[in-house]
Parts: C-alpha cells; structure tokens; sequence
C-alpha cells in the first residue's frame, strides 16, 4: 500500500474515530436525563371518578389499573351500569396517563432527534430509531 493510500486511511479512521466520540458523548449527556424520565415515568398515578363519585379508579402510566373504590351507591347499580362506569373512569385516567406520559417524554424525544446515530456512521449498525419512536408516544399508538 502506499504512502498516499495509508495517509488516506489514517485520515479516515481518525474522522470515524472522532465521530464515534462525539457520538458517546452526546449518549453519555443524555444517560442521566433519561434516567430520570424513566424513574418519573414509573411513579405517573393518574386518578379519576365516575360523575356520580360512585367510582374512583387509579391507573399507572402504562393505563394498568392499580385501585379501584367502590361506594355503596355504585354496588347499588345494576351490574351493566357498574361495568360502564367503572370502564368510562378506567378510560378517563388512561387519557390523564397518557397525558402525563407525553408531558415527560416529548421533551426528550425531541432532544434525542437532534442526536446523531450509530448509523449515520456506518449502515449497519444499530440505531435509536425505537427509542426516539417510544419518546414520541408512538410506541403507545401501536398498543
């Protein structure tokens, strides 16, 4: 090989070298941030009533259901109206989850656009493609 040639290489390893650099250090900026969205994230409780206050449910961020409290007047339904109630309130908390969801997330999926990705360097490696869709709620979408 010549001395052009390995000069050339030299040059490109080091360009690819510098980017990959940049590339974990922009990773390791946004590791503690990320971090924190998720520990918020598992602590998200969204609480709602049926109008009549006869239902209270509690859901987590994921819209799982965590507690569900009954008054005498909502036993006092026939078990349709209860059923309905329960799933209008259970689906009103779940709106207030997702809402939490996208107040924590969107910040950060916009940060991690701006990102570069592992393949912008080189094609086949694997990149943030998945992570950047789940911080833009379209993960939740699919479910």
């Amino acid at each position: 090989m010549d001395r052009w040639k390995r000069e050339g290489l030299r040059s490109a390893n080091s360009g690819l070298r510098n980017q990959i650099e940049h590339l974990l250090d922009s990773y390791e900026q946004q590791q503690p941030r990320l971090a924190e969205v998720f520990r918020q994230m598992e602590a998200v409780r969204a609480q709602a009533s049926s109008p009549d206050q006869s239902v209270e449910v509690v859901v987590d961020a994921n819209g799982v259901l965590t507690d569900l409290t009954l008054t005498a007047a909502a036993v006092r339904k026939s078990p349709d109206q209860l059923a309905r109630t329960i799933l209008d309130a259970v689906r009103e908390a779940v709106g207030r989850a997702r809402e939490q969801h996208t107040a924590l997330t969107s910040p950060v999926g916009t940060e991690l656009e701006d990102m570069p990705d592992l393949s912008d360097i080189a094609d086949e490696a694997p990149n943030l493609r998945e992570v950047r869709a789940f911080f833009r709620g379209e993960a939740n979408q699919a479910d």
